[in-house]
């Protein structure tokens, strides 16, 4: 079942939280591929130092102003995009990062994506590896620019709920950042293999 549009217009955290046992799915010219969230980001208004909306409203950032469910995506330091999902009302900037995910449909295809250029062998990269880390996933995925702005309850680019149960769930300061690194608004499946960051992060 598709997540609708209500399921994202609530506090950031729950959604964080929530989103953790759903299932990324993208539907492209290679076929589908898919993945379940095992780790998650919170970033939450103006006053989050980490947040794209911490300058205020600007051309980039305009998706975080606009109603929930949909998805920002943005290029990162010059290397790889990231893929979140806005949520709470509209004018109330703020999105949840999807950080890694454990892969289930088109996994081979995701392989290959992975491994372009790099000169390695699709068939070398561990399968826990694949989708972890946010630069990974959207490569992995084929979600770049295109996908900035897209409805995520229509497709082809959406997130479902198969009914995945993955247990317990950990929080932690964000990773990757350099600003806003005393909030642990990281939430995360302890010990899953997909999980990024240091191995003491991942426990």
């Amino acid at each position: 079942m598709i997540l609708r549009r209500e399921f994202y217009a609530r506090p950031t955290l729950d959604v964080a939280r929530d989103l953790i046992g759903k299932v990324v799915v993208h539907d492209g010219a290679a076929g589908r591929t898919s993945g379940v969230i095992v780790e998650t980001e919170a970033y939450i208004g103006e006053g989050d130092p980490a947040c794209h909306a911490a300058p205020g409203p600007t051309p980039r950032n305009e998706p975080l102003y606009g109603p929930p469910g949909y998805a920002y995506v943005y290029f990162n330091y010059g290397m790889h995009h990231l893929f979140n999902a806005v949520t709470e009302p509209a004018g109330s900037p703020a999105a949840v990062l999807i950080r890694a995910l454990a892969p289930l449909d088109g996994l081979d295809v995701m392989r290959r994506r992975r491994v372009r250029g790099t000169g390695r062998r699709a068939g070398d990269l561990d399968e826990a590896a694949v989708c972890r880390g946010p630069g990974n996933l959207t490569r992995a995925l084929a979600i770049g620019a295109s996908q900035n702005r897209t409805d995520l309850t229509h497709g082809p680019l959406v997130i479902e709920d198969r009914g995945f149960d993955l247990g317990q769930i950990a929080w932690s300061p964000r990773i990757g950042i350099r600003v806003g690194t005393d909030r642990a608004w990281r939430v995360y499946v302890p010990g899953h293999p997909a999980v990024s960051g240091p191995p003491a992060l991942r426990r």
